[in-house]
């Protein structure tokens, strides 16, 4: 396929206000690509490079290079070339990166060199892209949208789907089973106001301890055992006492879900900025497990002993998690069953909310509040799951930010926040430079830095790929911002490294939060 194509339909792509005309814009794309071509082609028109960063900036793409007449670059060549540029290390290779990046802009079209500066600058930004291709491979393939959403979901990757689809068609999809060893995208939660209002929403519900630690899922496979975590990154290596913990469990085969957590000598949690810290590091795994030991709380089961259990109700996943982890492994939950009448059942909130209490009394972030008859949505952000915290908070992407002033001088100080919108480009709700510590504010500065895009002396754009928590008092109306709303008192918590961008809070979830 030319690289023309893609820049085409691209443009298309990101000029169709409807959802029903980019997947039709896709399918078209894919019923003439080869197989070969789809595992470049979905992440160039999502705005994202196969290789990572390449380290190639403004002073590489400045200097304007004669584009080719008539289009000849095919999309497995441009990428070829863009290995080979990032391959390029060591003295020299600035200037080779450089001559090398330049060839291929000479090859390439004025619209495919537009195209491909927009894609190494991270400014090719495609919201939601990839939901909108799994609709779009299933109507170029004729499979069903349900399972090839599930295969992407069991397969943990949309290209190997997209390519065993576009060769073999539909039964392709059967080959993509939950496996041990191979990761899912976890099921999320949604955000409930209270423990009364989740629990009447659901009904029948666990209320179980919502942890504040790093969300891991472990696979055993007889003596091997491997974690990952929530983004799908293996951090076995780094967690040799969940390692060992698991490794005594008396199961052959499984897969489990649960968080991270270090706890201190009083047996409360230890703040969330350790644990990132230990799961992060790179150091010697055997003394950072010294210095902060950490411990797995289970509270799903998806696999075991080879029988798939993500469309079983929770009761009977629970009830397997339960037969293989022991109690001081398991998260901490009450049962609240389902009212026997129309009305609400006050018992049932009482109990509820006393064990909300209580969690917030040992230390933990809240509650998260589950269907007993849902099954696992692996991916999803389901509304069978509702998480309740204290505080109102959402997680939002940082737009750009302002330099400081003062003693913050020569740091990036003022975040722009943003929620993502309809098209899951963010929208802007306002600014916050409080809750900042002197130390966050030479990471942030560090690290915003390396995603900016532009600095007019005050303000840094940055790429948007940067999830914060934010706390905040309420909304407010505005007309200052296109969401129509600000936030009250926004302050900043933490980084959220671990949450993807299209993991942040949407507008309308911010919008629903109106009172």
């Amino acid at each position: 396929m030319l690289l023309i194509r893609l820049a085409q339909v691209s443009l298309q792509v990101a000029g169709a206000p409807a959802r029903n005309r980019k997947v039709e814009l896709l399918a078209g794309l894919f019923r003439e690509a080869e197989p070969e071509d789809v595992p470049v082609a979905i992440p160039y028109l999502a705005g994202r490079l196969p290789q990572g960063r390449l380290g190639i900036g403004w002073s590489t793409l400045g200097d304007p290079v004669a584009p080719a007449g008539s289009p000849t670059l095919t999309v497995a060549h441009t990428d070829a070339e863009l290995t080979a540029v990032g391959n390029l290390t060591g003295p020299g290779s600035r200037a080779a990166r450089t001559e090398r990046l330049r060839a291929l802009l000479g090859a390439a079209t004025a619209e495919e060199q537009d195209f491909l500066r927009a894609l190494l600058m991270g400014e090719l930004r495609q919201g939601a892209l990839d939901a909108i291709a799994v609709d779009a491979l299933a109507r170029a393939s004729g499979a069903a949208g349900a399972d090839v959403r599930r295969a992407v979901m069991l397969a943990g990757s949309l290209r190997d789907v997209a390519v065993a689809l576009l060769a073999d068609g539909p039964e392709a999809l059967g080959r993509f089973r939950l496996t041990a060893g191979r990761p899912v995208h976890p099921m999320l939660a949604h955000t409930a106001g209270s423990v009364a209002e989740a629990v009447d929403k659901l009904g029948g519900c666990a209320v179980e301890e919502k942890l504040d630690g790093i969300r891991v899922q472990v696979h055993r496979d007889g003596t091997g055992v491997h974690a990952f975590t929530r983004t799908l990154d293996d951090i076995t290596d780094r967690l040799p006492d969940v390692v060992a913990a698991v490794a005594d469990l008396p199961g052959e085969r499984f897969v489990l879900d649960g968080e991270v957590i270090a706890l201190g000598p009083d047996g409360r949690p230890r703040p969330f900025q350790e644990i990132a810290a230990r799961v992060g590091s790179r150091r010697e795994p055997a003394r950072a497990a010294a210095e902060v030991p950490v411990v797995p709380v289970f509270f799903d089961a998806l696999l075991v002993d080879d029988e798939d259990l993500l469309d079983r109700p929770l009761t009977e996943r629970h009830a397997a998690l339960a037969r293989l982890v022991p109690e001081r492994m398991r998260v901490r939950r009450t049962v609240v069953p389902a009212p026997s009448g129309d009305e609400p059942d006050t018992g049932a909130r009482e109990a509820a909310d006393a064990f909300f209490a209580a969690a917030l009394e040992r230390g933990h972030e809240g509650v998260v509040v589950k269907d007993l008859t849902a099954p696992y949505s692996a991916g999803r952000r389901g509304a069978s799951w509702l998480k309740v915290k204290p505080v109102h908070t959402l997680d939002l992407l940082v737009m750009a930010v302002e330099w400081g002033s003062g003693r913050r001088t020569g740091k990036l100080s003022n975040l722009h926040l943003g929620a993502l919108g309809p098209d899951g480009a963010p929208v802007m709700l306002g600014k916050t430079f409080k809750g900042l510590t002197d130390r966050l504010l030479a990471w942030q500065t560090e690290r915003l830095l390396a995603l900016s895009t532009g600095d007019d002396g005050h303000v840094v754009t940055v790429r948007p790929e940067l999830v914060v928590e934010i706390a905040y008092d309420g909304l407010q109306r505005s007309t200052r911002y296109p969401a129509g709303v600000t936030l009250r008192f926004a302050r900043v918590l933490r980084y959220r490294e671990d949450k993807r961008p299209q993991e942040a809070d949407t507008v309308a979830t911010v919008l629903s939060r109106q009172t």
